[in-house]
């Protein structure tokens, strides 16, 4: 019996990673296709459908524009996360329990109610749809995350070097960008890479508040009005691919920061 669980361990290793990535495995598969439809039997490796998504002027501006998008609100997100959780961590305030839920609340919502509720008060104001309207959608849905991450990484042994450093006449601005922002640096670090992940594949909020300059995932939804085809598999291969090196670069410099 002792012998048949590492077995049964590693089988449903394998299954479980097979339910989760096999539909990425044949995304990618099938961005090689050389036919023009995305569908057995295989035929190829040809590289003509990614030829054509960076000859795409419309699909490299949408790239960019969701580059941009995800950088700028992500970096929104985690300061507005981290100053609240320092805030929250470190002041004495009253209600801080009702204070965390709240600002955490939005992580339990549906991305349609927050989008919908987003553009409806965009149009109160007098504001139309752009890229703006896209990256304040973005950070409102990253900053809860941010927040609960570097919440969660403020312990008391940090409360001691802070106090320190006010003991040695550091004023409180020193204290949270020399002493508090960078011994929290790989939560930071850990947050923004997930906000840049999340906002770089993020479709519900990103197609209600755009219009004419569209991120990526809009511009892949375009693409499959018209049909399937290889080349919509090629874009989001490139969608996933860079949000795996995003992950990756974090993991990277957070295991190296900690060492």
């Amino acid at each position: 019996m002792n012998r048949l669980l590492p077995v049964a361990a590693w089988g449903y290793a394998l299954a479980l990673y097979g339910f989760i990535f096999l539909p990425v495995a044949v995304l990618v598969l099938f961005s090689f296709q050389d036919g023009r439809l995305p569908i057995p039997p295989f035929d190829g490796p040809s590289l003509k459908w990614y030829s054509q998504v960076w000859g795409d002027r419309k699909l490299m501006a949408a790239l960019g524009n969701s580059l941009a998008v995800a950088m700028l609100s992500s970096g929104v997100a985690v300061a507005l996360g981290f100053l609240a959780a320092w805030g929250l961590a470190r002041g004495r305030l009253w209600g801080t329990r009702a204070m965390q839920g709240l600002i955490t609340a939005p992580l339990t919502v549906s991305y349609l109610l927050i989008g919908l509720g987003l553009m409806i008060s965009f149009n109160l104001s007098g504001i139309g749809p752009s890229l703006v309207t896209v990256g304040i959608g973005h950070a409102v849905i990253n900053t809860p995350l941010c927040f609960a991450i570097c919440f969660a990484s403020m312990g008391d042994h940090q409360v001691n070097i802070e106090r320190a450093a006010r003991d040695l006449g550091a004023r409180e601005w020193q204290v949270l960008g020399l002493v508090t922002a960078p011994m929290l640096m790989p939560a930071i670090l850990a947050a923004f890479a997930l906000s840049v992940t999340f906002s770089w594949d993020e479709f519900i909020i990103a197609f209600l508040l755009s219009r004419f300059d569209v991120t990526l995932p809009v511009e892949i939804w375009s693409l499959l009005r018209s049909g399937l085809n290889p080349k919509t598999n090629a874009a989001g291969s490139v969608v996933f691919l860079i949000s795996v090196a995003v992950v990756l670069v974090a993991e990277i410099v957070v295991a190296r920061r900690r060492a």
